[in-house]
C-alpha cells in the first residue's frame, strides 16, 4: 500500500511540475537544452543582481558551453529584445576571458574583434 501511495504522490508531483513548466514556456520564461533549464523573469537588472537572483533560485547565471546552450540564451535575447549577461569575466590578462569561477572558457561565439571593451558588452 505504501508503494502505491508513494507512486500516486510522485505521479501528482510530476503532473504539477509539467503544468507549471507549460505555463512558464507559454510565457517565454523558460527553455531547455541538453538537460539544462534556462530561465528568466524578463526584467532588467544589473550584473550583480542577476548573479544573486540566479543563486537564490538555486542556479547560476547562464554560461554557454556549446552552440545549443548559446541558442537557448539567444532565445531570450530575441524574445525580450535585450541583452543577456553571461557568467564570463575578463581575466587578469587583458583581452582574455574566463568563467566567473576562474575556469578557462571552452566555448565562445563572438563576432570578429569582440569583445572589444567598448560600450556594454
Amino acid at each position: 500500500l505504501a508503494d502505491t501511495e508513494n507512486g500516486d504522490i510522485i505521479h501528482q508531483l510530476e503532473y504539477r511540475i509539467s503544468r507549471l513548466e507549460g505555463v512558464l514556456r507559454l510565457n517565454k520564461m523558460i527553455t531547455e537544452f541538453g538537460g539544462k533549464i534556462f530561465a528568466t523573469n524578463g526584467k532588467k537588472a544589473d550584473f550583480d543582481a542577476t548573479v544573486q537572483k540566479c543563486e537564490e533560485a538555486g542556479g547560476s547565471i547562464a554560461t554557454p558551453r556549446n552552440p545549443g546552450e548559446n541558442d537557448a540564451i539567444l532565445y531570450f535575447v530575441k524574445y525580450f529584445n535585450t541583452y543577456a549577461y553571461l557568467g564570463i569575466k575578463q581575466s587578469l590578462i587583458p583581452g582574455k576571458f574566463q568563467l566567473l569561477n576562474g575556469a578557462p572558457l571552452t566555448y565562445t561565439n563572438w563576432y570578429s574583434n569582440e569583445p572589444s571593451g567598448q560600450g556594454e558588452e
